[in-house]
């Protein structure tokens, strides 16, 4: 059975230097994500081939690593990166079809016209099949009027929209600081910006619109009755986000995501090649391959979860 990876993430070559260039002198880079750039499967498309040998039946939807541009670089510069950032992934895609099924826009979202602009060519175009945000947008929480252009043209396109957590600006984050913003911190950033925008009825806006969690809705599934005691939040609105396997082998937590979202609403993903295993320190591919295997429901079930979620909602044709 074919398995289909919607959340593996890629810094490729000609990309990653032309960001290291825009940046030189600036933003400190290391600060940010030094330890996603220690990581060679990024970039080195060698090494990632090699890795993905050892799972023939995995193909990767390929979505940009760390950092968002609108936090590194100004949006001029953002709209020139972006544009190379897709190009480059849509090659690796057309040369390694055996591996790579698809690509995720990367956006310049400090500049929304763009953003859409890019979006639009991104899919038409190089044949991309959604776009990733973060959860903030460079301090901006997603549910902003702002960000809704971008919102109704996603719904246009009937194509989702991946969410990747990110850092909320220091005044919110002071108790989530290092070691702490890696083991719980990025779940309570994602389950912000999910509650923020079910409570802004951005689903009643655009019942269509599609999203993507990292790591299985971060804390959402173990948190129903304190977001509709505290915000009267439906539960209904939250379980319209999709979500990925993305939990290091965590069978329990897939288990407690499939109660709460339901099955149509799980897509394998494995946050490849971040992460350390016994493998070599380049993801948790078998981990989450055996996390799903382990769960306790119907085979059809995690058939769906492996591969048919993902090619009904990203529109596939295998």
């Amino acid at each position: 059975m074919m398995k289909i990876d919607i959340y593996a993430h890629i810094l490729p070559k000609q990309y990653f230097e032309a960001l290291r260039k825009k940046v030189e002198g600036g933003v400190d880079l290391s600060q940010l994500s030094g330890w996603v750039f220690r990581n060679r499967a990024l970039s080195e498309i060698d090494i990632r081939v090699r890795l993905m040998d050892r799972y023939p039946d995995v193909l990767q939807v390929l979505t940009l690593a760390l950092p968002p541009l609108e936090v590194v670089v100004s949006a001029s510069d953002a709209i020139e990166l972006a544009k190379i950032a897709n190009d480059e992934m849509a090659e690796l895609v057309l040369k390694y079809p055996d591996r790579f099924i698809t690509a995720v826009a990367c956006l310049p979202l400090n500049d929304i016209d763009a953003a859409i602009k890019e979006a639009d060519r991104a899919i038409t175009e190089l044949n991309f099949k959604g776009v990733q945000i973060f959860s903030n947008i460079n301090g901006e929480p997603l549910d902003e009027l702002k960000f809704r252009p971008l919102y109704e043209r996603m719904v246009q396109h009937d194509l989702p929209i991946w969410i990747h957590p990110w850092n909320s600006p220091k005044s919110v984050q002071e108790w989530v600081k290092p070691p702490f913003m890696g083991a719980i911190g990025w779940d309570f950033e994602t389950s912000l910006a999910m509650l923020r925008l079910a409570y802004a009825g951005v689903f009643k806006d655009y019942p269509d619109i599609k999203f993507i969690t990292h790591h299985c809705g971060g804390m959402v599934p173990t948190c129903e009755r304190r977001f509709k005691t505290a915000l009267g939040i439906r539960s209904e609105d939250v379980r319209n986000f999709y979500n990925d396997t993305a939990l290091y082998g965590n069978t329990a937590g897939l288990m407690c995501g499939y109660a709460f979202f339901g099955v149509d609403r799980l897509l394998f993903g494995t946050d490849m090649p971040l992460g350390g295993t016994k493998l070599g320190g380049y993801g948790y591919t078998l981990e989450t391959i055996n996390s799903i295997e382990q769960m306790d429901i119907p085979i059809i079930d995690r058939d769906k979860i492996f591969e048919g979620n993902a090619r009904r909602l990203l529109r596939l044709i295998l």
